[in-house]
């Protein structure tokens, strides 16, 4: 599937191949950290199926609890977290935030997770009360 994505102030831009099946909920801690959100959701870009069309994204590069090291991508101006991918040379496969991604309604999580991680109140999200905007 063909996507397009770009970052909260728009300095950057991408189009992507992704895999519309391979859809997931990261419940890792890094995830939650780096996010500030109690998940992730990432679609999976085929090898080297994204290309970056605005200002180049900044990088900032993580240690995995495997051990292995993961570029975390995101604007340099706003801050939007934009994707996740290996270090060093070879082809590269994305994670890309499905927040930035033009396209997200269509992509429906298949899966959870490091769910070991999970915040236990996620279970109970539909019985809370839902506003169209902001409570009075």
């Amino acid at each position: 599937m063909k996507v397009t994505g770009r970052c909260h102030c728009g300095e950057v831009t991408y189009h992507a191949n992704v895999d519309e099946n391979k859809v997931i909920n990261c419940h890792c801690t890094d995830c939650q950290i780096i996010s500030g959100a109690p998940f992730r959701t990432v679609v999976v870009s085929v090898p080297d199926g994204v290309t970056f069309t605005g200002a180049k994204p900044k990088e900032y590069i993580k240690i995995a609890e495997s051990g292995n090291q993961r570029a975390q991508g995101f604007c340099g101006n706003c801050g939007t977290a934009l994707y996740a991918t290996s270090v060093g040379a070879g082809e590269r496969i994305y994670g890309l935030r499905i927040g930035a991604v033009e396209q997200a309604d269509e992509l429906i999580p298949k899966a959870h997770i490091w769910y070991r991680s999970h915040k236990p109140w996620l279970d109970n999200l539909s019985n809370m009360s839902a506003f169209e905007t902001a409570p009075k």
